[in-house]
């Protein structure tokens, strides 16, 4: 009695095979089409985000003041003229010191006094802390016009008016109270066993909010930081009203300067802005590392 063996057909096994279920796709995973389209999308949008600063610093290589009604002759006669007057002929250099003075003093006292005033409310339980921070969020409500006759008056009475220290409080009272939000949140997300240890070892509440903990929130310093920093620098009602000499106008005000009531000098005006875009660039590059952190951890509590 022989015994036959059956095999299985080529065409059939190679059938098999090619019907075998494929890869299964991981969990998050995107398929080439979501991700083109994910990609395509994300290039369009910086494109729209690019196209008004690359608009800006074409403008201002045009030599006339005029030539942002027929912007296509400037590719034939781009110049850095307006550069160099504007660095040579205007005040533009006691204005960025003006602004650097004031920018960097509201932006230093500004995160000072929020983070300690976030840290108290976060870890202390004082008579009415969550009045208090309802206070501080009631007070960004109030319109600028409402508040520029009474904080004109108080500073004309402390012999503040065209005084940096004058604005740089003017503009803390405008920082802070955001501020001071945003640093409670991220010091909610610091653990509370961290103060406990430092109470442990010895540590005065200040020496474990200057030793242990702000060394932790460095993301949320830097977020505080640059939000003062851009509120500062770009503030234009407070700066023209409280500063009267012209070497202590700030940027954004003495980029007025170009437009008049008969006048309007566009090509320098935008070369003055692409100049003035330097130094909040260079400061968002110091703390960019820590930005995306500091704006994504202070959100929940850890």
């Amino acid at each position: 009695m022989s015994t036959t063996t059956a095999e299985t057909p080529a065409p059939v096994a190679e059938q098999r095979s090619a019907e075998a279920p494929r890869r299964a796709r991981r969990r998050g995973e995107n398929s080439l089409a979501g991700s083109l389209a994910s990609h395509g999308v994300l290039v369009v949008a910086s494109l729209i985000a690019l196209f008004p600063i690359a608009w800006l610093v074409y403008l201002s290589l045009g030599p006339d003041k005029d030539d942002y009604l027929h912007p296509g002759g400037i590719w034939d006669k781009m110049t850095f003229a307006n550069y160099s007057f504007v660095l040579q002929h205007t005040e533009f250099l006691d204005w960025l010191k003006s602004s650097l003075i004031v920018t960097l003093g509201t932006t230093a006292i500004g995160v000072l006094i929020a983070a300690t005033t976030g840290y108290a409310v976060s870890r202390m339980r004082f008579p009415g802390y969550k009045k208090f921070m309802w206070v501080l969020l009631v007070t960004q409500m109030f319109p600028v016009a409402v508040l520029m006759v009474p904080m004109y008056q108080i500073l004309s009475d402390l012999q503040l008016i065209d005084n940096y220290l004058g604005l740089i409080l003017v503009y803390c009272t405008t920082v802070i109270p955001y501020s001071a939000w945003l640093l409670k949140g991220y010091f909610d997300t610091i653990p509370f066993e961290i103060d406990e240890a430092g109470r442990v070892d010895g540590l005065t509440p200040f020496g474990t909010f200057f030793r242990l903990v702000l060394p932790l929130a460095k993301p949320g310093l830097a977020v505080a930081a640059f939000y003062n920093f851009l509120t500062a620098f770009s503030e234009v009602a407070f700066a023209s009203t409280f500063m009267l000499s012209d070497d202590k106008y700030t940027l954004a005000v003495g980029l007025q300067s170009f437009v008049s009531e008969h006048d309007a000098q566009r090509n320098l005006m935008a070369a003055t802005a692409v100049l003035i875009a330097i130094p909040a660039a260079a400061f968002f590059y110091l703390v960019q590392k820590n930005l995306v952190t500091g704006l994504t951890a202070g959100g929940t509590k850890g």
